[in-house]
């Protein structure tokens, strides 16, 4: 039998708040042998908040790794269902989401009882030893010391810490009564925006939060050190919801929260945990359930690890994708605050809606389960008919009309000859638009033979080229009648002559190049061909090749023209202050980086059948320093709409080589609200929306008009059709080609049921 593998015996803890407790109570259980000390260096009753909730994943977490401690803390849970959202004087009321929280003290006096009852030494209102000391006296030190931990300061090089600071100030409080139910409400005062987050966390007190915008806060006279009074003035500025009462405060402060990223958790056998490794916004109530489960996967991975550097490596494996998805749900949802302003004009239960859907997390489809009379009061103020999941109801642009909201996303598909598409085009976005998408979009068509991205590139710069793509829109107009074809016209600027996408993405061709142009003479990677910069006749000659294409476009019957400004192609790269370094009229001021763009596409308005409808493809922040901003993405967007633009396609990123994109589901999609809500301007919005579930949630929420998927109609040509069958929907807003009719609903499966228990066992 091998031996039972070594585990860490002196163990030292940095932090008395509840990640370092209970990461101290459970290492101990599980090992009674080791020799524990935890460093905290406020008194044992000394904490800076109020309330913490608790979800039911984190306490049955809990419950299985320390059934003493779960025992404890389920005496004092103070729970509730209910949602309460006060928009603009209506209180909106959402039920089934089952909360629990406990007062913070008494969490910490029931942990600290845990850890004294198992041997683990306490050593409170003192400063621990400086972290080199601990790790060289100590087989592993836990730094749980919070967003400002020392530890994590002493090591920065090797934990290399990102801090970012987001826009609004907040202060935490409390009121002496018990709240019936997580509430928001909204101050619209003379200041601007205030708004009040409240939960019960004991039978007779609440937390309450009171959060604004710096410039609120700023303008309301909020920035001076009296925090008594500004106490006082929250408590009167929502005196409604605290039913007069007063709130307290303990030694708050009002602060900006900062998201804390470290690129590592652990270095030698020093490890961070909780706040020392990660924050979230508290919007989402996360921290310490992000502790507490640290706690529990840092004591798992030491038991079933056989050395302490497996260990920490399987610590932080399990736990920093869970953190980065929790990071993720908790930057949309800061967000989503932080532009509260430009939502409160919405219809109020799609404003509740979209504030309870706002982290991503919390779904439709999830809504309709938990309380199915309140999500359909928001599908009736939609003007979702009886039956109908918003994803199947109908959108007009201009003079077309969808008949849902699913947009088969332009996929560059690199298989054209001399920029002809072909048998392979015609099967490809045949079967998409008999697949039961509202529009489907071609890839990138290219102006130019030198505007292409690879050879392999279509194009519609040749009659023949017409004929061919006028084939493809014939047979989805007569054999998928009710889908719409739209065309996306591009020109690839610095980032043409280069291999297809499989034979290695963005290099350069081995041979054959042709010359590139670009708004300025930078190359898109070291390897990459230097382009010219665009001057005078040639940037008539390029806007001439685009109204051509527009043309041509116009008689093969395309519905819709889509102009590309997005992902560092050629429109794209003078939108860009990182690749438009021009100092003529075309380059400096946002303004004048849009000119040339602006001009593109008036000239192809100008051509385009005027009740067709046109759409502009933007990418909305170039994920890199200096580069376009979404500020910025709002201001191109009123430009295009200013210009006739009918919806903006919000995109990001690709404009530059060295972006660092923040990517996770539907990562995309909150430019687009931001867009849509800024710029009033229809979007569609891309990026990880890959089920029906976040499509439904994104257009009843307004946060999209129109969802384009790529990559999941790839895997499936018939993503719309298998939709609708999932939700049972067989309207007007999608229809089964009649050869396919029969394959209409899920194909049936064999039973592997089980015999269903019939007696009642005697005692």
């Amino acid at each position: 039998m091998a031996d039972p593998p070594p585990t860490a015996h002196r163990i030292a803890v940095t932090g008395g708040g509840p990640g370092g407790l209970y990461t101290a109570a459970l290492l101990k259980r599980l090992d009674p042998t080791r020799d524990i000390t935890l460093w905290e260096r406020n008194p044992p009753d000394t904490t800076f908040g109020f309330g913490v909730v608790l979800s039911d994943e984190t306490l049955g977490g809990i419950e299985h790794a320390d059934p003493a401690v779960h025992a404890a803390l389920r005496a004092h849970l103070v729970r509730w269902n209910d949602i309460h959202i006060v928009h603009r004087g209506t209180r909106h009321t959402t039920t089934g989401h089952g909360f629990a929280a406990v007062e913070r003290r008494r969490l910490l006096a029931l942990l600290q009882a845990r850890c004294r009852s198992l041997g683990v030494r306490l050593r409170f209102a003192t400063e621990a030893p400086p972290p080199p000391r601990l790790s060289a006296a100590y087989d592993l030190v836990v730094a749980a010391d919070g967003i400002h931990s020392t530890t994590r300061r002493t090591y920065a090089h090797a934990f290399r810490p990102h801090l970012t600071a987001h826009r609004c100030r907040y202060l935490w409080l409390a009121t002496d009564f018990a709240f019936d139910a997580f509430r928001f409400e909204f101050a619209e005062t003379e200041h601007g925006l205030m708004h009040l987050h409240g939960y019960p966390y004991a039978p007779d007190a609440s937390t309450v939060i009171v959060e604004m915008r710096e410039e609120v806060w700023r303008r309301a006279g909020f920035d001076t050190p009296d925090t008594a009074a500004s106490v006082d003035r929250c408590a009167r500025i929502f005196a409604e919801a605290l039913r007069g009462r007063p709130l307290r405060s303990n030694d708050s402060a009002w602060t900006t929260f900062r998201t804390l990223v470290t690129e590592r958790w652990s270095h030698g056998n020093v490890v961070l945990l909780g706040d020392a490794a990660h924050t979230a916004h508290f919007s989402i109530g996360s921290g310490t359930k992000l502790a507490v489960e640290d706690a529990v996967a840092l004591a798992a991975a030491l038991a079933e690890q056989d050395t302490l550097a497996r260990a920490l490596t399987a610590y932080e494996e399990e736990r920093r994708p869970v953190v980065a998805s929790t990071q993720r749900a908790a930057h949309a949802s800061l967000e989503w605050f932080e532009e509260l302003p430009f939502r409160l004009d919405q219809p109020p239960r799609r404003f509740a809606f979209d504030l309870l859907t706002r982290s991503r997390r919390v779904t439709h489809a999830g809504l309709r389960l938990r309380d199915p009379r309140f999500t359909a009061s928001v599908e009736r103020e939609f003007g979702c008919p009886p039956g109908t999941p918003p994803m199947f109801t109908p959108f007009s642009l201009r003079g077309l009309t969808l008949r849902n909201r699913v947009v088969v996303s332009p996929m560059d598909m690199y298989s054209a000859v001399d920029g002809v598409p072909g048998d392979f085009h015609l099967v490809h976005l045949g079967a998409r638009a008999l697949g039961g998408a509202a529009l489907v979009m071609t890839e990138m068509v290219c102006v130019s033979p030198e505007g292409r991205i690879t050879p392999g590139c279509a194009g519609l710069y040749t009659a023949r080229q017409a004929e061919a793509w006028a084939r493809v829109v014939a047979f989805v107009h007569d054999r998928a009648p009710g889908t719409a074809i739209g065309v996306q016209l591009g020109h690839s600027g610095r980032k043409g002559s280069t291999r297809r996408m499989w034979e290695g993405r963005d290099e350069p061709l081995p041979d054959g190049n042709w010359p590139l142009v670009a708004a300025s003479p930078l190359p898109y990677t070291p390897r990459s061909q230097v382009p010219r910069e665009l001057t005078g006749a040639r940037l008539t000659e390029v806007r001439e090749q685009f109204t051509a294409a527009a043309r041509r476009a116009a008689r093969a019957g395309f519905d819709l023209l889509e102009l590309h400004c997005a992902h560092g192609y050629l429109l794209s790269g003078f939108l860009s202050p990182l690749t438009n370094r021009r100092t003529d009229a075309y380059g400096g001021t946002l303004a004048h980086r849009l000119r040339f763009p602006l001009e593109v596409f008036d000239a192809v308005r100008g051509v385009w059948p005027g009740e067709r409808p046109m759409t502009v493809r933007i990418s909305a922040t170039d994920w890199a320093e200096g580069g376009t901003s979404a500020e910025d993405a709002v201001e191109i967007a009123r430009a295009f709409a200013a210009h006739g633009a009918d919806a903006v396609d919000v995109s990001t990123g690709q404009v530059v080589a060295a972006e660092r994109p923040r990517y996770g589901r539907s990562y995309q999609t909150p430019y687009a609200d931001r867009v849509r809500h800024q710029a009033r301007v229809p979007v569609i919005a891309v990026g990880a929306i890959s089920s029906w579930d976040d499509v439904n949630s994104l257009i009843l929420a307004g946060r999209a008009d129109l969802c384009a998927l790529g990559r999941p109609h790839l895997y499936d040509p018939h993503w719309t059709l298998h939709a609708a069958a999932e939700q049972g929907y067989d309207g007007p807003g999608v229809r089964w080609p009649d050869p396919y009719r029969a394959g209409s609903r899920p194909p049936p499966t064999g039973r592997a049921d089980a015999p269903r228990p019939r007696f009642t066992p005697g005692r």
